[in-house]
């Protein structure tokens, strides 16, 4: 009998040739349990996706509910099926007039795709602007419109039309002009490093959008969802978006994307062709009764209040000589030192010694902090206190 971790690596297709290779037997909480009984304190949340822990027993009871209901029936948009009108009514109580109409699909990528065939379709443009070090998802639509050459440059050609701008950086709205369909822009970059923008900056996008008839295309694929300490990341800048993106932490460890707009936006992808987008497993009845369940665990155990309680503990307990500085906006925190070098045996001296952290695509000297939004103190104190003797593992030996 071949083991787990050979199966693995003989049937599954890879991403890397390093994988972590961690065997996880189960999950609960903020805590992921090994085949060999060694418990890991996740602070990465699957990469910004178990917002709520994993497991919770709400979004479990909600799923439960579901499967003794129905499983998928019909492809999306044909049936009315109640947990996609509900999860569709209860994100739109979290949003701003006029975006009002959801379209529900798999993943991240998915409503990245979504998204920019809207904004074509509706603004009759050819052009897309985003920015530089942007990361939107690794289908090729949104390949194109991320912004590093060396996660694109195997796969070229990729969609034409497509300029980036730095982030943060007004001087080049130039690029952006009557050609332009959509600006996509992440509210807070997550694989930059979690570069924050200012909130002038947002205002003037949305002016100079606003000018040229060009849509802006929040993405809040990390940052949604109380990551940042309110639902949406931009309600802290006083912007609002044409077209939002949201995923990752949407579905409280199920798969579900959405993008949303205004019911005027969104129509035009009924008509000239029909069927504009189409999915056959978007929102799926169970990915969106967890979803639903994951936002009401939000609102109802009032996690956003606490997130920015959680995130300035640990800042003030991850403090060493060898971390240069820690970047956030709430629970989405890079802690960067000086070199990937340095960083790297951190990590995985940290994960020898039960808790997991990862770095960032483009910013690979910064280790990754976002725990679930239901980290207890005593689990921050515990990760922290694991981070630093890690620290000191590895500098004692250097």
């Amino acid at each position: 009998m071949l083991s787990q971790r050979q199966l693995f690596l003989n049937y599954l297709g890879q991403t890397s040739d390093f994988p972590l290779m961690l065997e996880i037997e189960r999950a609960e909480g903020v805590y992921m349990h090994s085949a060999e009984g060694k418990r890991y304190l996740d602070l990465i949340s699957g990469i910004g996706v178990s917002n709520v822990g994993h497991r919770h027993p709400k979004v479990l009871q909600a799923i439960q509910d579901q499967l003794d209901r129905y499983l998928h029936l019909m492809v999306y948009g044909e049936f009315v099926q109640a947990p996609q009108v509900q999860l569709a009514e209860a994100l739109t109580r979290t949003l701003p007039d006029p975006l009002n109409a959801c379209f529900f699909v798999n993943s991240g990528s998915e409503a990245i795709e979504g998204a920019l065939k809207l904004a074509k379709r509706y603004t009759g443009r050819p052009n897309l602007v985003s920015c530089f070090n942007a990361y939107h998802g690794s289908s090729h639509g949104a390949l194109s419109v991320s912004g590093s050459e060396q996660f694109k440059q195997g796969y070229r050609p990729l969609l034409p039309g497509v300029s980036h701008i730095r982030f943060n950086n007004p001087e080049d709205f130039f690029q952006i002009d009557e050609q332009t369909a959509a600006v996509v822009v992440e509210t807070v970059q997550g694989e930059a490093g979690v570069r924050v923008a200012d909130a002038d900056y947002f205002k003037a996008l949305r002016q100079h959008c606003d000018s040229v008839g060009a849509l802006l295309i929040l993405d809040e694929i990390q940052a949604g969802f109380g990551r940042t300490g309110t639902f949406w990341a931009f309600e802290s800048y006083g912007v609002m978006p044409d077209i939002m993106v949201a995923a990752k932490g949407m579905g409280g460890g199920m798969p579900i994307g959405a993008f949303i707009a205004s019911q005027e936006i969104m129509q035009v992808l009924k008509a000239n062709p029909i069927l504009g987008h189409i999915s056959t497993f978007g929102g799926h009845p169970v990915s969106a009764a967890a979803s639903l369940a994951t936002l009401r665990v939000i609102q109802e155990e009032n996690l956003l209040e606490q997130v920015s309680v959680k995130a300035q503990r640990i800042i003030e307990q991850l403090q060493h000589p060898a971390i240069r500085s820690i970047r956030h906006r709430g629970l989405m925190m890079a802690v960067e030192f000086e070199s990937f070098d340095m960083l790297k045996p951190v990590i995985d001296r940290a994960i020898e010694l039960g808790v997991l952290t990862d770095w960032f695509l483009y910013c690979d000297n910064a280790m990754r902090v976002a725990p679930p939004l239901t980290i207890q103190p005593t689990e921050i104190d515990e990760a922290c206190a694991i981070i630093l003797q890690a620290i000191e593992d590895v500098t004692v030996h250097a």
